[in-house]
């Protein structure tokens, strides 16, 4: 696998995105389970059928594409990124000396955004170890940084991205990521009950600033316009209400590019032991 990702780092991005949209197609037409919840989460979002050729074709891209961001160095990956947007709101924290809670959800390359972030500072990524060690070695081998340390999904790597808050360092995770049962509440999303993780809401009470970020992925191979934005009303109340808003939020970015988004991802998906959510709309 680490060879592959060796040969297809080489090649040029654009070269890797027609590639990558090639390969997004025929899983797209190959695989009738992932056509399924493709299909099933588009629809649950109200979004046209028209849209699944470009929602494979962008989904290839991106798993081909992370070849030339973790093999390249950090100064060649973070060269992909041609224009940020709202770049004001990560200096108006940092000036104030807060760390920041960037929520990345899978939304376009999720991956280049801490990525460029580690070139200005530390930053902490959670992320869940794959059960395969050929990929746990890929991973690490991608994704650690001088600036950019990750934090395993367990009790360990939620201390560490409270410390590094704490140390007014940057923090980032997954918030539509579907937790571990015991992790998360049954909320709604796009209409539906998800199980929704709480850690991100919980993060977001902390002293340090919440901003949603996401990498936008231009045309023609052409790189990456990062986005960077506070909620668009500020969250309040207590954990759950704020874990409600974050989905509500996150909605927001997804329909704004609705294309780039990975709805093939089993999002509502039932966690083996969790209880069934509470069809009236309200946890489990």
């Amino acid at each position: 696998m680490v060879f592959l990702f060796r040969i297809l780092g080489r090649l040029p991005l654009p070269v890797l995105h027609v590639l990558g949209a090639v390969l997004g197609k025929l899983v797209y037409w190959l695989s009738p389970t992932y056509r399924r919840h493709l299909a099933e989460n588009v629809a649950q979002a109200g979004l046209p059928s028209s849209l699944h050729g470009a929602i494979a074709a962008e989904t290839g891209k991106q798993m081909i594409e992370l070849s030339r961001i973790w093999m390249r160095s950090l100064d060649e990956a973070s060269a992909l990124v041609r224009e940020v947007v709202g770049w004001e709101h990560v200096e108006a924290a940092r000036s104030r000396g807060q760390g920041i809670v960037f929520l990345t959800p899978h939304l376009g390359c999720f991956e280049i955004t801490a990525q460029y972030l580690s070139t200005f500072g530390d930053i902490t990524v959670l992320y869940r170890p794959p059960k395969s060690e050929a990929a746990q070695r890929l991973i690490l081998m991608g994704r650690q940084r001088d600036n950019l340390h990750l934090a395993p999904a367990d009790l360990s790597g939620v201390r560490s991205l409270i410390k590094a808050l704490r140390k007014g360092q940057m923090v980032g995770l997954l918030p539509d990521q579907a937790p571990k049962t015991g992790e998360g509440v049954w909320l709604r999303f796009f209409d539906r009950e998800a199980y929704t993780m709480t850690l991100a809401a919980r993060l977001t009470e902390t002293d340090a600033a919440t901003l949603l970020t996401w990498g936008e992925r231009l045309p023609g191979g052409r790189g990456y316009r990062i986005h960077f934005l506070p909620p668009g009303e500020p969250l309040s109340g207590n954990t759950i209400d704020r874990a409600q808003q974050i989905n509500w939020q996150v909605e927001r970015l997804i329909r704004s590019c609705p294309s780039q988004y990975l709805w093939g991802y089993n999002r509502y998906k039932r966690p083996a032991g969790a209880e069934a959510p509470d069809r009236r709309g309200g946890a489990a």
